[in-house]
C-alpha cells in the first residue's frame, strides 16, 4: 500500500513524526508531501533537521494557504506518485485539499472529530467537511468518536488516543535536555510566560492591540516567539508592546518544546499548543473564544479569555 501523506505547517510535521515511524514498521510505504503552506525556513524545515526526520518526498514550496491551489497541486502529486489513499492531519488549509484532492481514493483523517462549536472558525468549517469526506477517521477520544456518530459520517471512526501524546512524549524530554533557550534569554523555569499570537482573526490590528495590553500586565515575564505575520502586524500599526513582554524570532521545535515545557503559563491561540500544555502539565490561557479541546477546559486545565485584555491579565495570575 501507498500513502500520500500531507503536511503543510509546524503542528503537523510534529504530529507526523510519531506516525510516520509506525507505518514504516507496519511496511506501508509513505510518501510525505510538503504543500508549504508555511515556508519560512524557522516554521518548517528547521523541524525536519531538529528532530531527525527524513525530508519530504515532495516539496511543493506554493508559499500560500489557497485552498484550490493547493488541491490542484496535490491532484497532480497524487497521480504522479500513484498513490492508494491520503492522509492527513487537523484542520488546515491544506488538510482540507488534501481531503478534496483525494479523487475517489480512500481519505484517512488523524484528529477527526475535534469541534469547538464556532462556524466562524475557518478552521472549524475545514473540520466538518474533511470529516464528510474521510473514509477513515481516527478521533483522539470518546467525546470526538460520538460527535462523528452523531453527525452520521459515513466513513469508518476508530478512537485511537492523541498523536500529540506520543510527539510530547518522545520529544520534550530530548528538548530540555539539548535546550540553551532558557540560558540565552535569563529564563528561570517555572518564572515566565510563553505566548503565541497568530491566528488570523487576532492579527487584526484591534484585538492585537487588546490582546498585548493583556498580556502587558501579567505579573511575570512574557516571552513572545513571533509568527512573521504577528510581527508585520505590529510594526504596520506601530502596536508598542510593554517592557514586560520579549518578542523574540520564531524558534526551532526544540527551543520552542524546551520553553514551553518549563513554563508558568502557556497564553495562546494556536490549537495544537493547547493540547501540549495539557501534556507538559503547565496551564493553559486561550485567547479565543472558543476551543476544539473542550476537555482542557472541562478539567480546568484551560482557560477561554477571547480578547478581554482584564481577563487575559487574571488568568495568567
Amino acid at each position: 500500500m501507498k500513502l500520500l501523506t500531507v503536511v503543510g505547517n509546524r503542528p503537523q510535521f510534529i504530529k507526523s513524526a510519531p506516525l510516520s515511524v509506525a507505518l514504516r514498521a507496519a511496511g506501508i510505504e509513505e510518501i510525505v508531501v510538503h504543500t508549504g503552506q508555511h515556508w519560512d525556513p524557522a516554521l518548517s524545515a528547521v523541524f525536519f533537521d531538529e528532530l531527525g526526520l527524513q525530508q519530504p518526498a515532495v516539496m511543493l514550496d506554493l508559499r500560500t494557504s489557497d485552498v484550490s491551489m493547493i488541491e490542484a497541486a496535490l491532484r497532480r502529486t497524487l497521480a504522479d506518485q500513484m498513490a492508494d489513499a491520503v492522509l492527513v492531519y487537523g484542520d488546515t488549509n491544506s488538510t482540507l485539499a488534501g481531503a478534496r484532492a483525494g479523487g475517489g481514493r480512500p481519505v484517512v483523517h488523524v484528529e477527526a472529530g475535534l469541534r469547538s462549536g464556532d462556524l466562524a472558525m475557518p478552521e472549524e468549517r475545514n473540520r466538518i467537511e474533511v470529516d464528510a469526506l474521510s473514509a477513515y477517521l481516527f478521533a483522539p477520544d470518546e467525546r470526538s468518536g460520538t460527535i462523528l456518530r452523531n453527525e452520521g459520517v459515513a466513513g469508518e471512526i476508530h478512537v485511537v488516543g492523541d498523536v500529540m501524546a506520543d510527539a510530547a512524549a518522545r520529544f520534550a524530554p530530548l528538548a530540555r535536555e539539548r535546550s540553551l533557550i532558557l540560558v540565552a534569554l535569563a529564563l528561570v523555569p517555572d518564572a515566565y510566560v510563553l505566548a503565541t499570537v497568530h491566528r488570523e482573526a487576532n492579527v487584526q490590528p484591534s484585538r492585537l492591540r487588546r490582546i498585548v495590553a493583556g498580556l502587558g500586565d501579567s505579573p511575570l515575564p512574557i516571552v513572545l516567539p513571533a509568527h512573521p505575520r504577528t510581527r508585520g502586524v505590529l510594526a504596520v500599526h506601530k502596536i508598542a508592546l510593554p517592557p514586560s513582554i520579549t518578542m523574540i524570532e520564531p524558534l526551532g521545535y526544540l527551543d520552542f518544546s524546551a520553553l514551553a515545557s518549563q513554563a508558568a503559563v502557556i497564553a495562546t491561540d494556536s490549537g495544537g499548543l493547547q493540547k501540549e500544555a495539557y501534556w507538559y502539565g503547565v496551564p493553559c490561557v486561550t485567547m479565543r473564544p472558543s476551543t476544539e479541546w473542550v476537555d482542557t477546559v472541562n478539567i480546568g486545565a484551560n482557560v477561554l479569555v477571547d480578547d478581554d485584555p482584564e481577563r487575559i491579565a487574571t488568568a495568567i495570575a
